[in-house]
């Protein structure tokens, strides 16, 4: 493997819930695949007179229910993730709704309902694998093959890492992180901060304003989820918990129980606004991106931390979320729920417990016991939506993400004998050893269970 390169804002990004595999990377492919066709030789364009676009593997499986069409349709019609509106998926709800699609030079009607839901179970390098075809007839003028890797990441058939700067203190695994940490007296935000600028060319102030706007897009998803009252999309009838929640930790003055029930309906906001297909930050998905948010909304509005705290405390929990991903996954469809939730709750941890001041030690503890009881989670969403167990499964993500901290905190540094590279090791081979049953497809679990009952 290769030094990490992957930029915070890669990582974190701003996009449409319920998932950023089966939502924000088939929205970058649709409007990737349109760019690469209006490229085309203007005969081909001219002569083309369908669009042929399958799912494969978890997003046959759970695509219905996570808002895959709707996502593709959007990106087709020339939107991107982190630019689109709160709600812009939503004029999709109408599958059978036909669009024009502009090829350069002339228009192709498309409707959602056309996407096909292919085989669960097949031969291509990734589980969320999409081909994109467009047709003469039944002859195909160009095809795409996308996966959606998660966390919103997208690669495509002939893929390469992009050609971008080397990291200033290169590093593939936290014992190579503490080794720099050592050798050039530094902090872990100042060798995130160091690396971003290498990698991607931005300025410290550029970093700064990104983080600042993370935080926004976190903080409103909080500030939108515990006032908004109803029953979220879908054949579940599932009713938002977070407004009751919330009202009960204010009535209680935030004390005692009172501050978990907060946290927990922060959490739960942030993952009902994801569920409901609005604008959240993958952290490091769609699928666990309540927990950090409700961890943050925490520290800044019931424990003061400043804004310097905060752009700290979320460089050094990218660290934590780009170890995972590199040496495991952050892919529901590859490793089950301890790639999403459990990263969350590891990258929660580390957020917590460096915002609050703690060197890097106690940062690493938190995060490895936070990331250790989250191992083996399954992966396994009611219908196809990203509703039961997952908004739940967030807030207890967050509520685990804290004890983490209070015990990493608390104890001494010593006492911790499993480190992070070990947890995430685990993590992986628990992935690869995992049905594939329980990654992503309803095909058992609690999906199961409740299509039983």
């Amino acid at each position: 493997m290769s030094a990490i390169a992957t930029s915070v804002f890669e990582l974190l990004k701003i996009g449409p819930g319920p998932s950023s595999s089966h939502t924000i990377g088939p929205m970058r492919a649709g409007f990737d695949f349109l760019e690469h066709v209006r490229q085309l030789p203007e005969s081909d364009r001219l002569g083309a007179d369908a669009l042929e676009i399958r799912l494969f593997g978890s997003l046959s499986a759970t695509g219905g229910g996570h808002g895959t069409p709707r996502a593709i349709m959007a990106g087709l019609l020339g939107q991107q993730p982190d630019t689109c509106l709160p709600n812009a998926l939503e004029q999709f709800d109408d599958a059978t709704r036909s669009f024009d699609l502009d090829l350069g030079g002339k228009a192709l009607s498309y409707r959602t309902c056309d996407i096909i839901f292919d085989a669960v179970q097949h031969d291509y390098p990734h589980s969320n694998t999409m081909v994109f075809r467009l047709l003469k007839g039944n002859r195909t003028i160009f095809e795409r093959m996308y996966f959606s890797v998660g966390g919103g990441f997208l690669r495509w058939e002939g893929w390469e890492e992009p050609v971008r700067g080397r990291p200033a203190y290169p590093y593939e695994s936290m014992a190579q992180v503490k080794e720099h940490l050592r050798t050039h007296s530094m902090r872990l935000h100042e060798l995130l901060l160091a690396n971003e600028q290498s990698i991607t060319g931005m300025t410290e102030e550029q970093i700064w304003n990104g983080l600042d706007r993370i935080t926004e897009v976190m903080e409103g998803a909080v500030e939108t989820g515990i006032v908004t009252e109803g029953v979220l999309p879908g054949p579940i009838g599932l009713q938002r918990k977070a407004p009751v929640m919330y009202r009960r930790a204010k009535s209680e003055y935030f004390q005692g129980s009172g501050f978990l029930k907060a946290l927990n309906a922060y959490a739960l906001a942030a993952s009902e606004e994801n569920a409901a297909g609005h604008c959240v930050v993958t952290a490091p998905t769609c699928g666990g991106a309540g927990v950090l948010p409700a961890i943050l909304y925490t520290v800044k509005r019931h424990m003061g931390a400043s804004p310097e705290e905060i752009r700290q405390g979320l460089l050094a929990a990218a660290c934590f979320g780009f170890l995972a991903k590199h040496n495991a996954s952050i892919s529901g469809a590859e490793v089950g729920c301890q790639g999403e939730v459990g990263v969350a709750s590891a990258m929660g941890a580390a957020f917590l417990a460096y915002a609050r001041g703690y060197r890097f030690q106690v940062t690493e503890n938190a995060a490895e016991i936070a990331m250790e009881h989250h191992l083996g989670l399954t992966c396994d969403p009611v219908g196809g939506y990203v509703q039961i167990p997952c908004i739940e499964r967030n807030a207890m993500g967050a509520v685990k993400a804290f004890n983490a901290y209070l015990i990493a905190s608390t104890l001494d540094e010593s006492y911790q004998k499993v480190d992070f590279d070990k947890v995430i090791k685990a993590m992986a081979q628990t992935g690869h050893d995992m049905s594939r049953k329980y990654k992503e497809t309803s095909l058992a679990g609690l999906a199961m269970s409740m299509t039983e009952c």
